[in-house]
């Protein structure tokens, strides 16, 4: 496991596993990094080169004068897929990685052979416009100033070690599942990121807005249409954030896609169960034909 630099228009860090196959690119989700990936990271790497990338404002990518919405990130990925990985490459995306795996799957097809969408971020069933809870949210984020200066104040009376905690509580249906190991490298990158200032806060507040806005944008559903690699969506069953009602709807609408539900795991299935995770996309035949090529 390297950790490596592009210049993508400023510093984008990544993690190389290594693996001389074809390119398996992963994507985090909101307020996560390329640390997520480390427990499948290494496996995914016997078959394939596997890679996983900070977005901008996460992670150790900083905003560098970027911005941290979804449509920005989406374009970071397009030209790490380019200037990175090479060639296309199969893009794995959580949460708002998801999301964004969409979005980039259905604007350059020509660079994705295929997808897996894990938990991704994207409207429940009967979603078509901002809930009321949710619209009040949105707009405590239109306030200048005023959800950083929260953020920033929960981090300090919290600290490192318990954000990490109370995070994967959130995340995970059972956060002691995760490897110790794992749950050290989040401290470390949360403590190195707490000395960020308002930086820290800025991006987490930018991609949620921009994510909120694109979950209930209806436009949503013909950027799934357009996307024509094969896709497998992995979901735990018992997700807090999006339910697996969301992806049931998903999959009802591209009945070409395959489901995988894994039972009694949160939102972050390849951290809280690699094993299972790896076993999901093992048994997905475009992942199993793309390796036995690269062999």
């Amino acid at each position: 496991m390297r950790h490596k630099v592009a210049d993508l228009h400023g510093p984008v860090h990544y993690i190389d596993f290594g693996g001389s196959g074809r390119p398996v690119v992963m994507v985090h989700g909101l307020g996560g990094s390329a640390l997520n990936w480390m427990a499948v990271g290494p496996e995914i790497a016997r078959s394939h080169h596997a890679l996983a990338v900070d977005l901008a404002g996460f992670g150790q990518t900083p905003l560098f004068g970027r911005a941290a919405t979804v449509g920005a990130n989406a374009g970071l990925v397009y030209e790490f897929i380019e200037k990175v990985a090479g060639e296309p490459v199969t893009l794995i995306g959580n949460s708002m990685g998801g999301h964004i795996s969409i979005l980039e799957a259905a604007a350059h097809p020509e660079s994705i052979t295929s997808c897996v969408l894990v938990d991704p971020a994207i409207p429940g069933p009967h979603m078509r416009r901002l809930d009321p809870p949710l619209l009040g949210v949105v707009a405590a984020m239109s306030i200048p100033g005023l959800v950083q200066t929260l953020l920033d104040r929960r981090i300090r009376v919290w600290g490192p070690e318990a954000l990490v905690k109370r995070t994967l509580s959130l995340v995970c249906a059972d956060p002691l599942r995760v490897d110790p190991a794992i749950v050290e490298a989040h401290v470390q990158l949360t403590r190195e990121r707490g000395q960020l200032g308002r930086q820290n806060s800025r991006a987490f507040v930018q991609a949620s807005r921009s994510i909120g806005f694109r979950m209930a944008d209806p436009r949503f559903w013909s950027r799934v249409a357009a996307v024509r690699a094969p896709t497998l969506v992995v979901h735990g069953s018992l997700d807090r954030l999006i339910p697996l009602s969301a992806a049931v709807e998903l999959c009802r609408r591209r009945p070409d896609w395959e489901l995988n539900v894994l039972d009694g795991l949160g939102h972050v299935p390849m951290m809280e169960a690699p094993g299972l995770f790896m076993d999901a996309l093992e048994a997905w035949s475009p992942y199993r034909i793309a390796s036995a090529a690269a062999v």
